[in-house]
């Protein structure tokens, strides 16, 4: 009799947390996931956004993962993002989404959020290149424009972004390694900027606005560490490129120029790909876990009916 007194009790804890979690990503607007530089939405079943489209839906949100150009400039990135949101708001009837964009993804959705701020409820950069980043700016000083290292450097990355988009399924897709370059530059980044400015702060480390002129919404998070698992492999290059930034950054981001928007948290004990929940899932074991901090935004939109 005890043992079916505990189990029934149990039982009762699962059904309650099962319906208590039951809505709870449920956003009025679909989620569009972005992915940054050399990303894609899927290759051989492994998420860029690992776990997370999943993780979001089995709660109530509709979850949609986006693939651009692996390498290309913010605005051509941005152009085929804005192609994408169009066709799932004829998929789905809705009238505007919330987009999540990482890296070089941030610029992506800030591009469509500022084109087409009608169809944009919110925009959420997560360790998003707002001001540049100073990898990229060694890298290019690196490659002189015209030069023969340069063209090397350009065809061998295109080459590479080729693949991913054949590996993922998106063939076709145009690649511009030198475009994409230019862009996570502190310089290129101004440039957009002055474009493209909703959201942004007054200086790098200040808040921005969480509702632009253009009625968007605008958040941004982002981690500051590099070794943060020790079964993590991309751990130790993150640690190399994060001595080249000044200050606290993600070991490609500075924390500074994440900032996009209301800044949820810029200092997360994460690196630039466990703002992702890569490398499949490895994480500092004393942080909150990467799904449960997308889990939480979702609810935070829900909340605010976006």
């Amino acid at each position: 009799m005890k043992k079916i007194f505990l189990l029934s009790i149990c039982s009762l804890l699962f059904i309650l947390s099962f319906a208590a979690n039951a809505g709870y990503t449920q956003t009025k607007y679909p989620i569009v996931l972005a992915h940054g530089i050399m990303g894609f939405d899927d290759i051989l079943g492994i998420d860029y956004f690992y776990r997370i489209p999943t993780n979001l839906s089995k709660d109530g949100a509709r979850v949609y993962v986006t693939s651009v150009s692996s390498v290309n400039s913010s605005e051509q990135r941005g152009e085929q993002l804005l192609q994408q949101v169009e066709q799932i708001l004829a998929l789905t009837g809705a009238s505007k989404v919330n987009l999540i964009g990482h890296s070089q993804g941030a610029q992506s959705i800030r591009y469509a959020a500022s084109v087409r701020p009608d169809i944009i409820a919110s925009a959420t950069s997560v360790g998003g290149v707002n001001f540049g980043s100073p990898v990229a700016d060694i890298v290019r000083q690196g490659l002189i424009p015209g030069s023969k290292l340069e063209g090397v450097a350009k065809a061998a990355f295109n080459a590479f972004g080729g693949l991913i988009g054949l590996l993922s399924g998106n063939n076709g897709l145009p690649q511009n390694a030198v475009g994409a370059l230019e862009s996570l530059t502190t310089k290129g980044a101004l440039a957009f900027n002055q474009k493209y400015p909703e959201g942004l702060p007054a200086s790098q480390c200040d808040q921005g606005p969480m509702q632009a002129s253009n009625g968007v919404y605008y958040f941004s998070w982002s981690g500051t560490r590099t070794l943060t698992n020790v079964f993590d492999p991309s751990d130790a290059p993150l640690a190399i490129t994060s001595l080249l930034i000044l200050g606290d950054d993600d070991g490609l981001v500075s924390r500074c120029s994440s900032h996009l928007g209301y800044v949820l948290k810029d200092n997360y004990k994460m690196n630039h790909l466990d703002e992702v929940n890569q490398m499949i899932g490895f994480h500092h074991i004393f942080e909150t876990d990467p799904l449960s901090v997308y889990r939480q935004h979702a609810n935070r939109l829900k909340n605010m009916g976006l």
